[in-house]
């Protein structure tokens, strides 16, 4: 049975009615016969604001309580999320990244993926369990929550598909596709059929918001 990471970004899970239709879209590939592991990012705008409450609380803030503070966010939006997949009657449950074996390094803020013990994880879904993973987020060898820089969860999902030798990696978000330049805001942007690896990776790496830079 082939398996399917799916990431959803803020803006796809932005309300409960996103989440439930996010929710749908995963109960589609459960119909056609795909065993699915879900990576969430936090609702939109919900990060700024718990960023900003740490600094008006203490701008000389410690990182790790930073990290703490700030990795909530996507452990909402898991909780929520496998909410609605029980409710269309689907078995799923959250995970946090610690639970989900998400070992990083300790550079608070930004750390790394070290790895993935996936071994929880893969025995889940070998039971039919779809797993809703809190993405952005890891911990450290001795036990400190970290969050992995903005635009995180893009990371947690590739990771979490080469850790689940998944079959595909399918990003949500709330444009249709690759585009020549936001589409947002520019009228005459086009959608790019396909790109390579090298196209992608430097659009990243000049500010694209499509991907973030380590997920290429």
């Amino acid at each position: 049975m082939p398996t399917i990471v799916m990431k959803f970004g803020g803006t796809s899970v932005a309300d409960l009615k996103r989440i439930e239709n996010a929710a749908g879209k995963v109960a589609r590939e459960i119909e056609r016969g795909n065993s699915c592991a879900v990576v969430v990012s936090a609702m939109a705008g919900v990060t700024n604001q718990l960023v900003g409450w740490v600094n008006e609380l203490n701008p000389e803030y410690d990182a790790r309580e930073y990290d703490a503070v700030v990795a909530t966010g996507e452990q909402v939006t898991a909780g929520l999320m496998a909410l609605a997949l029980q409710k269309k009657g689907i078995k799923a449950r959250s995970w946090q990244g610690w639970q989900a074996g998400v070992i990083s390094t300790t550079a608070h803020g930004r750390a790394r993926i070290q790895d993935i013990e996936a071994d929880r994880l893969e025995d889940a879904i070998s039971k039919g369990e779809v797993p809703v993973i809190a993405g952005f987020q890891g911990v450290t060898t001795g036990g400190r929550i970290t969050t992995l820089g903005r635009g995180g969860s893009d990371t947690s999902a590739v990771a979490f598909a080469a850790a689940l030798n998944a079959d595909r990696c399918d990003i949500y978000t709330d444009v249709d596709g690759v585009y020549t330049t936001d589409p947002r805001i520019v009228k005459e942007a086009r959608k790019i059929d396909r790109i390579s690896f090298e196209e992608m990776l430097e659009m990243a790496s000049v500010g694209s918001k499509v991907l973030q830079i380590r997920s290429v």
